[in-house]
């Protein structure tokens, strides 16, 4: 058995078999295999989660080579893809056919089924996450079973974020928009300023800002839309080059480095981060302006919280940088989403600001996590599904108000739990 990891190396397993399926019909036949000899199955996507979502000793299944576009409808804009197509593909094949996706994170490797299992959002005040633009999935259950699910199936708010526990999603129709574009504004701001403007940023149609730990230096990153015609003024390659490759990879690699062997230097090296930012404006395709090259390992925990809580959360862990002697040297990324009717998405029937803490991936960030959690959770936060936290079923539950109807169907679409992992157990019970 060789030995599976992760992007970020924090989650590791030994699956007692890979299969790489190239329909659906075998992803059936395997499941059926699995549930008679008493196995378990856990579909795999690119492995971008922090968590151990996708950790298997059974059997992991791999959909890479199900990555196709199955059907475009022009009229209703909507697409079928096969699940295992990853972002980073979906996205310039729908610029072709003159679509886009409505939002999207800041990373893309994801597969399209990843992506909508964990809740996946990306940031705007008024957009909502991936998963949100799932009209339609086909599903094969832990029994075997294969199942279509569209808006009027009684699985709906269930299957679009369903974590990989009612079975292996095969295919995905997209409601797509007009493909568009950003024009963007990035700029150096005090936080204190930024928060003191947060009600007008919130106007934007994708805002969200980064704070460096020990300092007031944040950065704030405005997004507008415009039309899909829209000439493009993307960065410049000396520009990006520098910006996006040398400081935003190359030098803050070394400079984590550097704060791990030196933590005393981090609250100074992050004054020197924060003041080496300039300003810069480009218009670019929607999904290059989204997505930013990530190159830099890191482990993440990334929490919703009620708008209305924000200022508290931030104020609470500036409180905890100046008292706890902890050095972080990777910006807090703030983002911003609305509400859906989506049953275990965050933004379930709640407007959320996103707050995500960082930390390189060779220093230790248990302690660090533990006090983000500790202030999140009391502010009625919900963990991200794939990003490190603690919390167990009976704190989800409270969380969640159809925590006890997603588990009704999962009973009823995995009996025997040919899905389960240790994951689960935790967040499921």
């Amino acid at each position: 058995m060789s030995e599976w990891r992760n992007w970020a190396r924090n989650q590791r397993a030994r699956p007692a078999r890979v299969i790489a399926p190239s329909s659906t019909g075998e992803v059936a036949a395997l499941i059926a295999d699995a549930r008679a000899t008493g196995a378990t199955v856990k579909p795999l996507g690119a492995g971008h989660s922090f968590t151990g979502i996708a950790a298997t000793d059974g059997t992991q299944v791999r959909l890479d080579g199900m990555a196709a576009i199955l059907h475009h409808d022009p009229a209703t804009r909507r697409v079928r893809v096969q699940a295992g197509v990853s972002l980073h593909a979906l996205n310039p094949r729908l610029r072709e056919l003159g679509l886009a996706l409505p939002n999207m994170g800041d990373v893309d490797p994801q597969s399209i089924a990843g992506a909508i299992s964990t809740g996946t959002h990306g940031t705007g005040a008024r957009s909502h996450g991936i998963a949100h633009a799932v009209v339609g999935l086909q599903l094969v259950t832990g029994t075997g079973e294969v199942v279509e699910i569209d808006e009027q199936h009684p699985w709906f708010g269930a299957a679009r974020v369903s974590l990989g526990a009612l079975g292996v999603i095969t295919e995905v129709t997209l409601q797509c928009v007009p493909a568009f574009g950003l024009r963007a504004v990035e700029q150096p701001m005090r936080l204190p300023e930024v928060m003191e403007r947060l009600g007008e940023f919130l106007e934007d149609d994708h805002f969200e800002f980064y704070w460096f730990p020990h300092t007031d230096a944040a950065l704030i990153k405005r997004n507008s839309r415009v039309p899909g015609d829209t000439p493009l003024r993307p960065v410049g390659r000396i520009r990006h080059l520098w910006d996006d490759e040398i400081l935003s990879n190359g030098v803050f690699g070394a400079v984590n480095a550097i704060g791990g062997a030196r933590p005393s230097w981090i609250p100074a090296i992050n004054r020197i981060s924060g003041s080496a930012l300039s300003p810069r404006e480009y218009v670019d395709r929607s999904y290059d302006v989204f997505v930013s090259p990530r190159r830099v390992r890191f482990v993440e925990s990334e929490w919703a919280v009620p708008r209305a809580a924000l200022p508290e959360a931030i104020a609470e862990l500036r409180r905890w940088f100046e008292t706890s002697g902890e050095r972080v040297a990777f910006p807090i990324e703030v983002r911003f989403a609305a509400a859906d009717d989506i049953w275990l998405s965050t933004g379930h029937e709640r407007d959320n600001a996103y707050v995500a803490v960082h930390q390189w991936f060779r220093r230790p960030s248990e302690r660090y996590f533990a006090a983000a959690q500790a202030i999140f959770d009391a502010h009625e936060g919900r963990p991200h599904w794939g990003k490190l936290h603690t919390l167990t079923a009976d704190r989800l539950r409270e969380r969640y108000p159809r925590f006890d109807d997603f588990l009704a169907i999962r009973d009823a679409a995995d009996p025997d739990r040919v899905l389960d992992n240790a994951y689960l157990r935790q967040v499921l019970g």
